[in-house]
């Protein structure tokens, strides 16, 4: 079992440098970092990259950038995954690389996935957060339509954590995990399959969504 208070304190050490990417997502890029499936400690993590440009001549801004970020999406993740399989109405994926979904809930599979509020979502200011709140349909189909391509697109059952920080820092909160336990608790607590996002993405075939909101 992951130690949560250490993941927290292990992602916050990525906040003090820049929010960027320097190149979208990719299959090759993905396998140049694929070291960060077994790298929780930050410091390893550094001396892992600083070992990859040295030995293969990358880009050292974009390497470092590109890497560190898909660290941080990992290991928040994979704390986000714990606090739902923590509770014992919900079962891990046994297999995770097959199937497409990380855990059973209710006799439900779903892929769970923390997001940033977008920023090409309506302009990605306060309006177009308080117009997501109000219109979670529509937000959550803005999330399979704008979704990663290669192999993380799918259009099966998924659950969007959103984390909208005041000040515009929304990246800096999927370090908080804390306050991610605390919403997704509450969202367990009072789950009903009854009130999830139905939607039509494919033939013959419902969609199950819905939106939790992580937002200070």
């Amino acid at each position: 079992m992951l130690d949560l208070n250490y993941i927290e304190k292990q992602l916050k050490k990525r906040l003090p440098y820049k929010n960027k990417w320097y190149r979208k997502q990719n299959n090759l890029w993905d396998r140049r970092s694929s070291f960060i499936y077994s790298t929780m400690s930050w410091d390893d993590l550094v001396k892992k990259m600083e070992k990859e440009v040295t030995t293969f001549n990358y880009e050292k801004h974009p390497y470092f950038y590109y890497t560190v970020n898909r660290w941080y999406n990992y290991w928040s993740a994979r704390a986000v995954e714990q606090i739902f399989t923590q509770s014992s109405e919900i079962n891990a994926n046994p297999n995770p690389k097959q199937g497409h979904y990380d855990f059973s809930w209710k006799g439900i599979k779903f892929d769970h996935k923390t997001s940033v509020f977008p920023k090409g979502f309506r302009d990605g200011n306060y309006a177009a957060y308080t117009f997501a709140k109000a219109n979670p349909e529509t937000f959550a189909v803005w999330f399979y339509k704008n979704q990663s391509t290669g192999h993380r697109f799918h259009l099966e059952n998924r659950l969007f954590i959103v984390v909208y920080a005041t000040n515009g820092e929304h990246y800096a909160l999927k370090a908080e995990i804390g306050l991610l336990k605390d919403v997704i608790q509450g969202y367990i607590n009072t789950f009903d399959p009854i009130k999830l996002i139905r939607l039509n993405l494919q033939p013959e075939q419902k969609t199950l969504t819905d939106i939790i909101w992580a937002v200070r």
